[in-house]
């Protein structure tokens, strides 16, 4: 069995997921004004510069702190209602075009990603993949978020959650692909024997120069009920299964098959 692991903020939407639901949050009384406004500041900062470990370290510690106390059904209701407002909007086509590939192909697919499973898990029903891997809150016996996590789904976690669930599923990661924008992810690239970088930030573009993993850029969003009419389609996918072909082609002659 294969599979495609796509990170989310960057690589499958335009920014990040969290960031996108803040008016919203805000809206429902979550959030204050102040605190919106430095989680757009720190988007912004994201997109232009990328994010290494302390800076995703220091978001995080941000988000707990502000997510402390709220309620998990109702903070999941919450997304299951906007998300297709909020959030759909920002997938991009060509990510689509991707994932529609892999599926077709018989791959399984899974968002992996550092935001809360809150969102990622039904992000994930909505485009349709096998599944999420996503950083987990603590709660009370209320239900309740502790300020504290159970699992934190970013760097070399990644990694760990990945070989994790190919030994579950019997996933061959040797033949299996992976994309994403940021150098935190360097480790899940690295775990399978297909990676790919994605509106790379300046480290990661310049990693994947030093490896020779494929860039991939992906510009345009699009709805994921526009999925089936898109403008260019499967050019992304075809470039992608031309990369395999070739990959699995060296891989059989090694083997002298």
């Amino acid at each position: 069995m294969r599979a495609a692991f796509f990170d989310l903020d960057k690589t499958v939407i335009a920014k990040a997921s969290v960031v996108a639901l803040g008016p919203e949050l805000r809206a429902k009384g979550f959030i204050q004004r102040r605190t919106l406004a430095r989680a757009v500041f720190g988007q912004l900062m994201f997109l232009w510069f990328g994010a290494d470990h302390n800076k995703m370290e220091k978001f995080r510690e941000q988000m707990l702190a502000i997510a402390k106390g709220w309620d998990r059904h109702e903070v999941r209701a919450l997304v299951t209602e906007t998300l297709a407002e909020v959030i759909e909007p920002l997938i991009y086509r060509e990510a689509l075009e991707l994932i529609d590939h892999h599926l077709a192909a018989g791959d399984e697919v899974w968002i992996v990603s550092s935001s809360p499973a809150e969102i990622v898990e039904p992000f994930a029903d909505i485009i349709g993949v096998t599944g999420a891997i996503a950083s987990r809150a603590e709660v009370d016996d209320r239900g309740r978020y502790t300020g504290r996590l159970e699992f934190f789904c970013q760097g070399d976690n990644k990694a760990v959650a990945i070989r994790a669930l190919a030994n579950e599923r019997d996933i061959d990661l040797a033949s299996s692909s992976a994309y994403s924008d940021s150098e935190t992810d360097v480790a899940m690239l690295s775990a399978v024997g297909h990676p790919f970088a994605v509106n790379p930030d300046r480290p990661l573009a310049r990693i994947a120069q030093e490896n020779s993993w494929p860039t991939l850029v992906f510009s345009h969003p699009v709805r994921a009920r526009d999925r089936r009419t898109p403008h260019t389609p499967y050019l992304v996918g075809a470039m992608v299964l031309a990369v395999l072909a070739v990959a699995g082609r060296r891989t059989r002659r090694r083997r002298g098959l």
